[in-house]
């Protein structure tokens, strides 16, 4: 199935946000498909947080609108569909006094309704994700126990165990070194092939996402590019725009 006929999964239309009469973003549009993965950059200020925090909800719109799962963001309550990894976790208390099994539960307390109440297969599907992330080990331990690297993979196993058709990270790999970052990216990969996750990934490393992401949405308070990998890495307009150094260095992981 080719990228155009796929279904919407979030439509950025013409989305622009203030916070205190400045500008953060403007009439940013985008449309992401289902199965896409989206690499979002730009230089630091360029407003990539603040559109995610515009697609969670999180921030009002100046000016535009967003359609996730065909449903306008404001009145939009299913967000068991959506994943979240923030770029610091600190959504966890690191002293707070919770198991690793207790901390990913949390993943399926919206996805419940009254009373929330943890069962027999919830604590297996808990046990199925900690597997696939290689932490089944760590089930029991305290949160406050684990590297960063291991919190970080926790708190994605709390975005994964309501099976979320749609995953957003934040800079995931500003805790982890070089090899848990390329395990952590072929992971998040997988999950995008082989279970058809549909992944926005915030990331400062333009080029290194290119290795892993299909398209790229490059902004800087506007949207610059929004498309392919391919067709970035072909675009005269982009080389000018970047120069044709900088065009090649993002462009050299995704060939390779």
């Amino acid at each position: 199935m080719s990228l155009e006929n796929k279904q919407s999964i979030l439509e950025i239309k013409n989305v622009s946000v203030e916070f205190n009469g400045l500008v953060a973003i403007k009439d940013v549009s985008a449309k992401i498909n289902r199965g896409d993965f989206v690499g979002l950059a730009g230089p630091n200020g360029a407003g990539k947080s603040t559109l995610v925090k515009a697609i969670l909800g999180l921030v009002p719109l100046q000016k535009g609108a967003i359609v996730l799962f065909d449903q306008d963001i404001k009145k939009f309550s299913q967000w068991e569909k959506v994943g979240y990894l923030p770029q610091k976790i600190n959504t966890i208390n690191p002293l707070f006094p919770a198991s690793v099994e207790e901390i990913v539960s949390i993943g399926l307390l919206s996805t419940k309704s009254f009373p929330k109440i943890i069962n027999s297969e919830d604590k297996k599907r808990i046990s199925k994700v900690l597997l696939d992330l290689d932490i089944l080990k760590l089930k029991h331990k305290m949160f406050s126990e684990l590297s960063g690297g291991q919190q970080q993979r926790v708190v994605l196993a709390r975005a994964l165990v309501s099976k979320p058709d749609l995953l957003i990270f934040d800079e995931p790999s500003n805790a982890l070194d070089p090899v848990s970052r390329d395990s952590f990216f072929s992971y998040i990969k997988k999950l995008n092939i082989e279970e058809g996750i549909t992944i926005i990934l915030i990331t400062h490393d333009t080029g290194y996402i290119g290795k892993y992401a299909n398209k790229l949405l490059y902004i800087d308070g506007r949207l610059i590019y929004y498309g392919s990998f391919t067709d970035f890495c072909k675009s005269g307009e982009m080389s000018k725009q970047f120069g044709k150094l900088d065009q090649h260095l993002i462009c050299h992981q995704h060939d390779s």
